[in-house]
């Protein structure tokens, strides 16, 4: 994991609706590869965080709720702490008969990278059901291919 955690100092700056919204200096597809969405997890000042980056004007940004417990302590232009990396099993951690399934189709590689931890972790587990009868994981991995491509976060 240490070499996807991004580590930096930003100033937070409140929102209207009484959040706070936090740049992200990197280029995420650069830091941690192309892919749909960005969901993330670490620290703002020491306090946990989950979310997603958001894309905004050419510059991605840390979005923080009204209610997040990240968000409260921050005061408008304070410099704060951020280390984020991507949440969730990464592809290169993935079994190698799947991460070569997915390897093999860059589209439905990117869909899979950009699903939140929830669903990423739902195929795996319905993946990983076939231990006792591995003929069906060959498959599954390919079922789970076709879907993910075709847009499906979880199986119909």
């Amino acid at each position: 994991m240490a070499a996807t955690v991004r580590r930096f100092e930003e100033r937070a700056i409140r929102t209207a609706s009484g959040g706070a919204t936090i740049l992200f200096p990197f280029d995420p597809a650069e830091a941690w590869g192309r892919r749909d969405r960005y969901h993330i997890t670490g620290t703002i000042g020491g306090i946990k965080v989950r979310g997603t980056l958001a894309h905004r004007n050419g510059s991605w940004y840390i979005d923080l709720g009204p209610k997040s417990p990240s968000a409260a302590p921050l005061s408008d232009g304070q410099s704060v702490t951020v280390e984020v990396w991507p949440e969730g099993p990464q592809s290169q951690g993935l079994a190698p008969d799947i991460a070569e399934a997915l390897a093999a189709r860059p589209s439905a590689q990117s869909a899979f990278d950009g699903l939140a931890t929830f669903y990423r972790n739902g195929w795996l587990r319905w993946i990983d059901g076939t231990k006792r009868r591995p003929e069906v994981r060959a498959a599954r991995i390919a079922e789970m291919v076709r879907l993910v491509e075709a847009g499906y976060k979880e199986r119909p």
